[in-house]
């Protein structure tokens, strides 16, 4: 290195210096982004529970009624206890005439009395 000019000299030390750097940090990349329709589902059951629970309080038959509404990939879960079966079939009804509810699981049940 004796014979090679200071300007050379200076180049090839950054290069070896910064050569184990580059490849230090060219390994470290971000996670993918995660696209839109990843979580657009939660975004729907959360919405769609939302439309559901003001379905269900529109009902004046239903709106005093303690009852859960839980949602999964457009999967309705109803729960809670009502006072009649009658209440039971018009709370599946109502829930079912909400768009974008593909099934309703009961879990409602009649208050002992």
């Amino acid at each position: 290195m004796r014979n090679m000019p200071k300007a050379v000299s200076r180049l090839w030390v950054l290069a070896v210096l910064a050569t184990p750097i580059f490849m230090a940090t060219s390994g470290c990349k971000s996670a993918p982004e995660t696209p839109a329709a990843a979580s657009a589902p939660a975004n729907d059951d959360a919405s769609l529970a939302v439309r559901v629970k003001s379905a269900l309080a529109a009902d004046p038959a239903l709106r005093p009624l303690p009852m859960s509404v839980a949602t999964y990939r457009g999967v309705v879960q109803l729960s809670g206890y009502v006072d009649s079966t009658d209440q039971i079939q018009r709370a599946i009804a109502v829930a079912r005439s909400v768009a974008g509810v593909q099934s309703v699981n009961n879990d409602l049940y009649v208050r002992p009395r």
